[in-house]
């Protein structure tokens, strides 16, 4: 026969305990029941359970805020990607425990704190395949706003629990599709989104887990895990970072930014220098320089305009917009030297050197006029008339820094050497 307990409210706060414990909010609290049944008398332990689990479902079961565990703060680094926002959310332990032992060459490895290969955590559900948490106390978060490549595979939008595999060669970064529980306890493979390899490599010394990026650019940045002496490195690609910007200026462009002839060339001129999206870049450069909607005719949105038809294969178009541009009221003889200079750094001399030469039809001894034939005829190799043409131009320097600048000209001419 079985044994009745003495205490029936003991017994009936234990059984209420216990699912309370199944709880999801409560998981991280392994030792609540002992805790609360060694410190209280069996009455009020039934009480605290009933008023725990009369609490709405949704609401979490934090308690109070204390400081984090092990002293690991919380912290957070978003990097942007172009337009695409990455976020590794984590807790730091340190090199030296709470208890202020140094743990130096103690972090890796067999024996030590991170241990090679999946591990048993002694709690939760994960059993010996546990990994590491990649920090400290609740899962470490990595988040994307856009599909995004790691190590050269997708990974689509959302946020993930990281996790990592550790080896003395080799590494594996696991995105788990679980990223709200608390660390890798309960870590199930079945969960995975994406996993990944990467080498780990020296370091210089970090007291914290800390989590950086570098190698940023527009389309990829590489993130990197550090602590201890050790470094782990992985490469984060945006494919279609062009496409974005391109999909964001159509939304953009049917609000503030869509109002004036500006918002139009922008568009159109993004499009054109990054060689994507050109048809939709002529539709764009259309609408800048049309003045029956928001658009304006002036030099930049005909030469936008011209370029752009270039873009698309229409030459006759292109001469067209390109030939009212250069003799249109608002072109300066500084806009004709910028754009001569635009085309011999596209490799049109040629074309360059045309635009050069009807500046100084339009606009004779106007500066930079002399500047522009100087540079036109050295990108053709003339270098004999363009130390004549620059020679021409150095009295008429507006400034200091252009008559230096000048002069350091015509001694790259007479060395006979080019000054593009």
């Amino acid at each position: 026969m079985a044994r009745k307990s003495r205490h029936p409210e003991a017994f009936r706060a234990r059984a209420l305990l216990r699912s309370l414990r199944s709880l999801p909010s409560v998981r991280s609290l392994p030792a609540l029941p002992a805790l609360i049944i060694g410190l209280v008398s069996p009455a009020p332990i039934a009480l605290l359970a009933v008023m725990a689990l009369a609490a709405p479902a949704a609401a979490q079961f934090t308690g109070p805020t204390t400081p984090p565990s092990g002293g690991a703060q919380r912290q957070a680094i978003t990097q942007q990607i172009g337009l695409v926002k990455v976020t590794i959310d984590y807790s730091s332990p340190h090199v030296h425990s709470p208890a202020g032992v140094d743990r130096r060459g103690k972090i890796w490895g067999k024996g030590n704190l991170v241990p090679y290969g999946m591990a048993n955590l002694g709690f939760g559900t994960c059993g010996d395949e546990c990994p590491w948490r990649g920090g400290a106390n609740e899962n470490t978060v990595f988040t994307t706003t856009n599909d995004v490549k790691v190590q050269g595979q997708t990974l689509p939008a959302g946020s993930y629990g990281l996790h990592f595999i550790p080896g003395p060669d080799e590494w594996t970064i696991i995105f788990s599709k679980n990223h709200t529980a608390w660390g890798s306890f309960f870590y199930d493979a079945k969960e995975d989104a994406l996993r990944v390899k990467a080498k780990p490599a020296k370091s210089e010394y970090y007291e914290d887990v800390t989590y950086e990026f570098r190698d940023r650019k527009l389309d990829h940045a590489t993130a990197v895990l550090r602590w201890e002496e050790l470094e782990l490195p992985w490469a984060i690609t945006v494919d279609n970072a062009n496409d974005l910007y391109v999909d964001n200026m159509r939304r953009e462009l049917q609000s503030a930014a869509g109002f004036s002839w500006e918002g139009w060339n922008i568009a159109a001129g993004f499009c054109l220098l990054n060689k994507t999206h050109v048809d939709q870049g002529l539709e764009w450069a259309k609408k800048a320089a049309d003045p029956a909607g928001p658009g304006q005719e002036n030099f930049t949105t005909l030469i936008t305009l011209a370029e752009l038809e270039q873009a698309n294969g229409h030459a006759a178009e292109s001469k067209k917009a390109r030939d009212k541009a250069l003799r249109h009221p608002t072109a300066n003889p500084a806009d004709l030297h910028q754009y001569g200079r635009q085309l011999i750094g596209q490799k049109r001399a040629a074309d360059a050197m045309e635009v050069f030469q009807l500046n100084a039809k339009l606009h004779p001894n106007a500066w930079p006029v002399h500047v522009g034939l100087a540079r036109g005829h050295s990108a053709l190799g003339h270098y004999k008339e363009a130390l004549a043409e620059a020679q021409l131009a150095l009295p008429q320097a507006p400034n200091s820094p252009s008559r230096k600048q000048l002069e350091q000209l015509i001694e790259t001419l007479k060395g006979g050497k080019d000054i593009n």
